[in-house]
């Protein structure tokens, strides 16, 4: 008997069986995940003794047990078993190495890696291995969530209505994981209210804080705020479709609908190979501007007061692609420590622009075969929305340094040397539109100066971006619009394209719904908190609309109705008011039909 027939006998033995062992092993690996991860969790932000963290770290390599035989039996049950090994080959390679590590250390008493650690004089090297582990049980753990992603798009939820509950469960989490003790210095937690807010305010990316980032929360806490502001920069759903890819799942049309609202893609097709350049990419900006952020720490005067160059350099640099604004310094980039730091400012500016015109507009850029095409022609080898998204952005950063270069001469600016006035002035128009860094104290720039920064706050970053406000495409169809409608032109075209109606309506709805949201919230703020200032009030509201995050310093005086209307702010400016009139609203039936025509004077 051959081996293909022998496998073939084994194959159709085991196929009745197969679906019923194959959703045991589901439910199992969803089990053993939520136990472990909550293992885990405690370990975090609870402090448990040695002897339970011993206890903990022995049931989490108790769990690849399971995983072990789980991987085993999808062997099993695999008509291609080789090719099943070849296509999940460092799954393979992982649990080997864990199954022969453990097997060493159970006859021989001593851990294989300390063994090899200390042949090669490396120390410590069965501590790395109990990192590892953890790192590599938290992918598993996001690889059931890519396989799972399918099924949970398959609830009846409308692509925007899935998209502000991936949000609302971030920000739910995130409050419940700041509240633990190890989050904060102080001996009682943060409160619910407080912890809530700022989870609201990382995972918006936003930036408005009520306590000091840099001295309220540990450095657990720091981690915490991190991989808010990463997930929802980046948006959970396109982390979720990531690992779906990796687990080599399909993604089905519905999911492929959101990843395309959510990154700007210009088709479903390019959706699905979008959300792998958007993860890499981001990893990979994120990494050059940390390692550029470390050696750069040195040249710095106060950097001998940081506690952990490293760390500082992986948060800043997240923070800043993210355009989240959060920073462990307590005066921002403005601390005295980082004033003169303009190297450190030129980093930061560079990752936040880069954050602010989308993944789409930088993919596009960065693409080598349009590279060698724009050895012949720039403007053609860019897409329209890129060219829109790329040059508006480029102009408003230039209107914003030049209005702060002039406008604060005897103000924020005086003293400075020629090189710290440009590069202030830089800086503060790339982070004032997206990211809510600061180089200069806010509460004492001029009235003039901050009435710009509103302008530019609105405007807000480029679609398919982590930064808020309209988006740069809206402000360019309107203004094209407006000049057209005085020319009498009824046809609107850019760059040798025309622009439907549709784009239009929906540029003109986001101008509309985001103008009323700020109207009303500026309202209710002058009611509730008018002892602080209507100008104040103003920025606030249009900082936090726009996830910027910048503030004159006003936002732990709010009072609880205030942050309340501050936080809604930063959750519909995350999503965008057009998602959110998406996901409340019935969709109409059928407009087949047509009334006669009406005249309305205007104007």
């Amino acid at each position: 008997m051959s081996i293909n027939s022998f496998r073939e006998k084994i194959n159709l033995a085991l196929y009745e069986s197969k679906e019923s062992v194959l959703n045991l092993f589901t439910f199992g690996s969803f089990a053993t995940s939520f136990f472990v991860l909550c293992l885990f969790v405690y370990q975090f932000g609870f402090s448990p003794e040695d002897n339970t963290r011993a206890w903990i770290f022995l049931a989490v390599k108790g769990s690849f047990v399971f995983y072990i035989l789980k991987y085993i039996t999808n062997i099993i049950y695999c008509y291609e078993p080789i090719l099943f090994i070849k296509e999940s080959w460092l799954e393979f390679l992982l649990l080997c190495m864990i199954v022969i590590n453990s097997f060493w250390s159970f006859l021989m008493n001593q851990s294989l890696l300390d063994l090899i650690g200390s042949k090669l004089n490396l120390l410590h090297l069965d501590s790395f291995y109990s990192v590892f582990i953890q790192s590599y049980f938290f992918i598993l753990v996001g690889i059931e969530l890519g396989k799972a992603s399918p099924k949970i798009i398959g609830i009846r939820l409308t692509p925007p209505q899935l998209m502000i509950s991936s949000f609302i469960l971030l920000i739910l989490i995130g409050t419940g994981l700041l509240m633990m003790p190890e989050m904060t210095y102080r001996t009682n937690p943060i409160s619910w209210f407080d912890a809530f807010f700022t989870s609201i305010s990382a995972t918006c990316v936003t930036g408005l804080i009520i306590h000091d980032t840099a001295t309220f929360f540990t450095q657990k806490g720091h981690i915490i705020l991190m991989l808010l502001i990463q997930l929802g920069g980046l948006n959970i759903i396109s982390f979720a479709t990531l690992f779906t890819v990796f687990s080599r799942k399909g993604l089905g049309i519905k999911h492929q609908s959101i990843i395309h609202e959510n990154s700007s893609a210009d088709s479903l097709f390019s959706s699905k190979g979008l959300v792998r350049k958007i993860f890499f990419l981001s990893l990979f900006i994120e990494i050059i501007g940390g390692i550029l952020l470390y050696f750069n720490w040195n040249q710095s005067p106060g950097s001998e007061q940081l506690k952990d160059p490293l760390f500082y350099s992986i948060f800043h640099s997240i923070s800043a692609f993210n355009n989240a604004g959060f920073s462990l310094f307590t005066e921002g980039m403005n601390s005295p420590a980082l004033q003169s730091s303009f190297n450190i400012h030129i980093i930061i500016a560079v990752l936040v622009f880069f954050g602010g015109i989308g993944f789409p507009v930088i993919s596009e850029i960065f693409n080598r075969k349009r590279i060698l095409k724009s050895l012949k022609s720039v403007r053609k080898s860019l897409k329209l929305s890129t060219r829109i998204s790329f040059y508006t952005s480029l102009f408003l950063v230039a209107f914003g340094a030049c209005m702060f270069y002039f406008l604060e001469q005897g103000n924020s600016l005086n003293g400075m040397s020629m090189k710290g006035q440009l590069v202030t002035s830089l800086f503060q128009s790339i982070s004032a539109r997206t990211a809510g860094f600061n180089t200069v104290d806010f509460s004492s720039i001029g009235i003039p100066m901050l009435i710009i920064f509103i302008f530019l706050m609105f405007i807000g970053a480029s679609p398919g971006s982590t930064g808020g406000g309209i988006k740069t495409s809206t402000f360019t169809l309107i203004i094209y619009s407006a000049i057209n409608t005085i020319r009498g032109n009824k046809k609107i075209e850019i760059g040798e394209r025309s622009i439907s109606s549709d784009l239009l309506q929906k540029a003109f709805s986001i101008f509309l719904f985001s103008m009323i949201s700020v109207f009303i919230s500026i309202f209710i703020l002058s009611i509730s908190d008018g002892n602080l200032g209507i100008m104040a009030i103003i920025f606030e509201t249009v900082s936090a609309f726009s996830t910027v995050g910048l503030t004159t310093g006003i936002t732990p005086e709010l009072s609880f109705v205030g942050k309340i209307v501050i936080m809604i702010c930063m959750f519909v400016g995350r999503i965008g008011t057009l998602t959110l009139a998406f996901a409340i609203s019935t969709k109409v039936k059928t407009n087949n039909y047509q009334y006669p025509k009406a005249h309305i004077t205007i104007g």
